[in-house]
């Protein structure tokens, strides 16, 4: 898909411009309006731009206008006094979720290859990562992992999910960046129309005007149609939104059937550490009747021998008395020690308890360990199924490899390459590239960027810094 008619009317620097589809640079010094055709198509493909104020100054409306060779029609314009206007159709009709639709049919880095060779590493790596389709569900996690791990944002890419990627697409991060460029452009319009008030401006009348009334009844439209895309958003992210659930519920039953279980080994430990404890004390305290007894008995044994030796045989006692004593000492020192050692059966018991404490939480670390090498090992067996459209693109360790290489150690060359290649490979795509700033590459890559583009029959908008006071639009 190409375009066939690129028009713009008071845009930034543009007064107004029309482009009949073939590819071109546009030169000129600087002011001249060169980058306001790139953020002209950029908001029309986008919605947004870089710059706080989009309309031309002095004008109170800015339009943008693609047509495409399969009849596709974007129409968008940023007005002062009145919501701005959108319409996306394709062959006369309608497109439902036109934003969705938009981001279906080009890519980050269609708009700006030069910009995507100056990127972060991250940024860089998570555009690459982007590309890769493969089909996933809630399901295939828990079948890999036995769980539903937490901290995840289930809607992004599968790799970004192993990964743990952040979530800078996310909607509050995405809400958040609207919203302060929407104030941004809305202070910016407000400061241009204060300082450049018409003459002969007729302040009677417009103080008279009941601003307020009218506002109301804007602000109603904007509610209106803030609502309009909300629901058309939510219909296209149905899915995202089950699989969130999905992961909530899962989670959360997870973490109660692991809390349960964690308390019930706890409960059973106590218990088998309570009956031992039971048990020993009972032995022991049956121990004491009988060593009491048996001493008692003893005691009484001997003292009733001794008595009747001494009464009935006194040469007898003699003979004894003269006798040497028996050296006990081995022998109590025996029992001393058995004694001793006795009462460290409890503590024994329990060291035995926290070993199999340490046995199992050794298996749990074991398990973590195993699960986190599967996430680290996943990618390699998603990327022998998945979909994927740049040849000689893998992934190791999260990260993103063209040919064994990551993206940043490929030349500026290279990298323009990839973007080529990648606005090729999708079908259905719209095949131009925007390329804001040509004059920052060297000559050699702007002109193989240039030849590749046309060899491989890809239209290109690009713009180039010169010397020539005044915008110059060539077709190449």
């Amino acid at each position: 898909m190409k375009t066939t008619l690129i028009k713009i009317k008071n845009i930034l620097g543009i007064t107004e411009l029309q482009l009949n589809g073939a590819s071109v640079e546009i030169t000129g010094t600087n002011g001249t309006g060169k980058s306001s055709v790139i953020e002209a198509i950029r908001y029309a493909l986008t919605n947004s731009i870089k710059r706080d104020v989009l309309i031309r100054r002095g004008e109170t409306e800015g339009e943008i206008l693609i047509e495409t060779d399969t009849g596709l029609h974007i129409n968008r314009k940023a007005r002062t006094d009145m919501s701005d206007y959108k319409q996306i159709r394709q062959d006369g009709k309608d497109v439902g979720s036109p934003e969705a639709f938009l981001r279906e049919i080009f890519t980050p880095m269609q708009i700006d290859p030069v910009e995507f060779t100056r990127m972060t590493k991250a940024e860089q790596n998570k555009i690459i990562l982007g590309l890769i389709d493969f089909p996933w569900d809630l399901a295939w996690i828990q079948q890999q992992f036995g769980e539903v791990p937490k901290g995840v944002d289930y809607s992004q890419h599968i790799l970004q999910v192993l990964n743990d990627i952040q979530a800078e697409k996310g909607v509050y991060f995405q809400t958040r960046q609207d919203l302060n460029r929407e104030i941004r452009t809305k202070r910016g319009v407000a400061e241009t129309i204060a300082k450049d008030i018409p003459a002969g401006y007729q302040a009677e009348k417009w103080e008279a005007f009941d601003l307020g009334a009218k506002y109301s009844v804007l602000n109603g439209m904007k509610e209106e149609n803030a609502k309009i895309e909300r629901a058309k958003e939510y219909r296209a992210s149905i899915d995202g939104k089950i699989r969130a659930f999905e992961a909530e519920r899962d989670i959360e039953i997870n973490s109660q059937a692991k809390a349960i279980a964690t308390e019930r080994e706890g409960l059973k430990l106590s218990i088998e550490r309570m009956k031992a404890e039971i048990k020993a004390a009972e032995d022991k305290l049956a121990g004491l009747d009988g060593k009491l007894a048996d001493k008692t008995k003893l005691a009484q044994s001997e003292y009733e021998k001794k008595v009747a030796e001494l009464k009935q045989n006194a040469d007898v006692a003699d003979k004894w008395a003269e006798k040497q004593k028996h050296d006990v000492s081995q022998l109590q020192d025996e029992i001393t020690e058995a004694e001793a050692m006795k009462r460290h059966l409890n503590e024994f018991a329990r060291m035995q308890g926290v070993l199999r404490d340490v046995d199992k939480l050794t298996a749990d670390s074991e398990e973590l360990t195993r699960k986190i090498e599967l996430a680290r090992a996943l990618p390699a067996e998603i990327l022998k199924t998945a979909t994927i459209p740049v040849e000689g693109l893998t992934v190791e360790n999260g990260v993103p490899l063209i040919n064994g290489l990551p993206i940043t150690n490929l030349s500026e060359g290279e990298q323009l390459d990839l973007c080529v290649d990648v606005t090729l490979s999708k079908p259905g795509a719209l095949q131009i590239i925007l390329i804001d700033g040509a004059e920052k590459l060297s000559d050699a890559n702007r002109e193989r960027l240039y030849a590749k583009c046309k060899a491989k029959g890809l239209q290109f908008v690009a713009t180039r810094t010169t010397n020539h006071d005044e915008l110059q639009v060539t077709q190449l």
